[in-house]
């Protein structure tokens, strides 16, 4: 009789672990950093062309935390800044990136529409926009392979050496290719890396298993799970987002999920 209490209560005891184990499991741990920071992906999107002076002028007013943009080098090895591979969807011109010199691309200018009104700038290069806002702002650098090479980590660093920017209070670098960011780590140790996954390939194993300081993910990949497993590494966790027509819904889950940074 005594031995069957015993049971029950090493049973009910282990009961009770599970359920208190199971809540904590389904409960978002604390991020690295108190509140999340906001990333100006490609300047202020909602308000001007993306990747332009203007709209990276606008972002700086609305007091964002960096901003954020993407770089593509021209035939001529001249870093812009543009997302996409090539200028079609955003200019009014044709063409890969790296199949035109800095001379023709200059020929074409962005094309949006705002407030029922067509606007137009040009694209600039990764150095006007240093000239435009120098060390008053912070810049999050996203870096990619030039026809599967690493070449433009080194005249990148270079820029940034110019302009006195060569420091991760003011920048941080960020990539999908862990081969770019193996070279900006050795060109440029004391910025911060952030490595990237695409939409639908988060690697939980492989985010855990790499120095980076930092991981980007899309939102549709975060979990708490994820979040809280990266959290306890100590790595803090940036979310961008492929679905903008309920972003405030989105940012507002990813806060619940104390994540420490997103793009908007």
């Amino acid at each position: 009789m005594k031995l069957l209490k015993i049971w029950i209560v090493f049973f009910i005891l282990v009961l009770l672990g599970l359920i208190v184990f199971g809540i904590r499991e389904n409960e978002a741990l604390p991020g690295i950093i108190d509140k999340p920071k906001i990333f100006a992906h490609r300047g202020a999107i909602n308000s001007f062309n993306e990747s332009t002076i203007t709209s990276y002028k606008i972002a700086a007013k609305n007091g964002v935390d960096a901003l954020e943009l993407d770089l593509r080098m021209t035939k001529d090895n001249v870093l812009i800044i543009m997302h996409d591979e090539t200028i079609d969807r955003t200019t009014n011109g044709k063409g890969k990136v790296n199949d035109l010199s800095l001379e023709e691309i200059k020929k074409y200018e962005t094309i949006g529409k705002y407030n029922g009104k067509t606007t137009k700038e040009d694209i600039p290069t990764l150095e006007e926009l240093f000239q435009t806002f120098g060390d008053t702002q912070r810049y999050y650098i996203e870096t990619r392979l030039v026809n599967g090479e690493a070449i433009m980590e080194e005249p990148l660093v270079q820029l940034l050496k110019n302009y006195n920017l060569l420091k991760k209070e003011k920048v941080a670098i960020q990539s999908f290719s862990e081969k770019s960011l193996e070279k900006m780590a050795k060109l440029a140790p004391d910025l911060r890396l952030t490595l990237l996954f695409k939409k639908g390939k988060f690697d939980l194993n492989k985010a855990l298993s790499v120095d980076y300081p930092v991981i980007g993910l899309e939102s549709s990949d975060a979990s708490i799970k994820t979040i809280n497993a990266l959290h306890k590494q100590g790595k803090e966790v940036h979310v961008f987002f492929h679905n903008v027509e309920s972003i405030e819904a989105q940012q507002e889950k990813m806060r619940e999920l104390n994540v420490d940074g997103f793009f908007y």
